[in-house]
């Protein structure tokens, strides 16, 4: 099948040359204009400049109109970052691509001037499904970890991750989840198909997160944080494990927390859950109300995988967390389209989508928003059990092209223009048509991101505080808008 690429260096150096020159900048500073960015379906529209206006004076709405409200003074969590993860199968397929495509792939997701400026990485700790094969730091059986070593990282996931920091600017905050122990340390003597953490290899295991720490550092790649378990609620046929809420709690209070301070990593986040919403709920209530267990974690974690078929995407759930716990962060830490399909490169709802819960998300108190693998081949993968996923970029191997997905857009819509820091502000729509949320970046720029997912074309009035304009949004898009 033939596979194009929508956009690539000279459409993004053109964006670039637009959204970051002085008589832009100049304009904004002024505090009356406005810059609105595009992506639409059936359009050649991706994260275009499709409008400029200045506002005026508010004037109250009728109630037949649709509008969208930023009250800027209303002020809540701030960004940690946007970004996605480095898998081995991300890097096994990067490691075939050209050096002009592997650098154009990398502008294109942590260049902010010609990308879309990605400022946050999760990576697996040794495997995960998406990779040729499963991998582990130790040799079986090997309970003191003496033959710990993270050799089998070098060839392809290390040499990524480095440049993708260098690209970035030299920071990008990296956390790192297992997906399971090794055999030798479970119940079912298996890396895959669930099972437990045998009792004998608990302090083993919370060992194992302080060694590859150290590890990864050593080789110059900081580590924010940890996960304690990739979707501890999931029997898997790849790797996988399993704990309750209190066998969670417990691990962390008498084992992980403790083993982190004593190896010098207090600083280190903690971050716990790491599965969907529709249970999260509970694993907030039972490790966050045991305070022995709660001074260890930084927050909780989410994917997005519940109930998605059904329509029901328990985005609420977040917001009780966060009222219940408002000193624990929340952070979206892994969501993909999966049933992978080369025909559907372009299928929109895909990308509308990462739209829905990502406004949704940011709207009920999350503070950082990973995607999942930031590169995939022509067929889904590699994925060493046939779990083929979509990917924002595919990189066809044949022919040695990237395949940008509207979800890159999609996605580039919030990192591009929301920055580390930023604070969401009070955003609402008079009618359900029209999602919305808003930021203020600490250069005091605000950002409003609009997404229609109706058919229609929508105009709407924009109303901030006590100025307004009027909008209009194509069918099937999503627009940020920079004031």
């Amino acid at each position: 099948m033939k596979t194009t690429k929508i956009m690539g260096p000279v459409l993004l150096s053109s964006f670039a040359a637009a959204m970051f020159s002085p008589a832009l900048q100049a304009a904004l500073q002024d505090g009356q204009h406005v810059q609105v960015y595009t992506t639409a379906k059936d359009t050649d529209k991706r994260l275009s400049l499709t409008d400029t206006k200045t506002f005026k004076q508010k004037v109250q709405p009728t109630e037949g109109e649709i509008s969208v409200f930023v009250n800027s003074d209303k002020r809540f969590q701030k960004l940690f970052g946007i970004g996605g993860a480095i898998t081995d199968a991300s890097a096994e397929v990067f490691a075939k691509l050209s050096k002009e495509k592997q650098q154009e792939f990398l502008t294109a997701y942590y260049d902010l001037e010609e990308g879309i400026g990605y400022s946050l990485a999760r990576t697996p700790i040794h495997s995960s499904d998406f990779a040729s094969k499963s991998h582990t730091y130790v040799q079986e059986g090997d309970k003191d970890l003496s033959t710990f070593n993270i050799a089998p990282d070098h060839k392809y996931r290390i040499p990524l991750i480095k440049q993708a920091i260098a690209t970035a600017g030299g920071k990008l905050p990296l956390y790192a989840s297992p997906w399971s122990a090794p055999a030798y340390m479970k119940t079912n003597n298996n890396i895959l198909q669930g099972g437990k953490l045998l009792p004998e290899y608990y302090q083993t295991w919370a060992n194992y997160y302080t060694k590859f720490i150290e590890a990864y550092e050593k080789e110059g790649m900081p580590i924010w944080g940890i996960t304690i378990q990739n979707e501890p609620m999931a029997v898997q046929r790849w790797e996988s494990m399993i704990y309750t809420a209190e066998e969670e709690r417990d691990f962390l209070k008498n084992y992980l927390g403790p083993t982190m301070e004593n190896a010098g990593y207090a600083d280190k986040n903690i971050v716990v859950w790491d599965h969907n919403r529709d249970l999260i709920g509970n694993r907030a209530n039972t490790i966050f109300d045991d305070p022995e267990a709660a001074k260890y974690a930084w927050g909780i974690g989410f994917h997005w995988y519940e109930t998605w078929a059904g329509g029901e995407t328990m985005h609420d759930n977040l917001a009780l967390v966060n009222e219940s716990y408002p000193d624990m962060k929340i952070l979206f830490t892994e969501g993909t389209n999966e049933g992978f399909r080369a025909d559907r490169y372009q299928y929109w709802p895909n990308a509308e989508r990462y739209g829905h819960s990502m406004i949704n998300d940011f709207n009920r108190g999350t503070v950082g928003w990973t995607d999942w693998n930031i590169l995939l081949d022509q067929h889904g993968g590699p994925n060493h059990v046939s779990n083929f996923c979509f990917a924002p970029i595919h990189a066809d191997t044949d022919s040695g092209e990237l395949i940008y997905t509207p979800t890159y857009y999609y996605i580039g819509h919030f990192s591009k223009f929301v920055r580390p820091n930023a604070e969401r502000v009070s955003t609402s729509s008079s009618r359900s048509v029209l999602m919305a949320t808003s930021f203020i970046n600490e250069d005091n720029k605000k950002v409003t991101i609009v997404m229609n997912q109706t058919d229609d074309d929508i105009k709407y009035n924009f109303i901030v505080d006590e100025k307004q304009t009027v909008l209009n949004i194509p069918a099937r898009a999503i627009q940020t808008i920079v004031y």
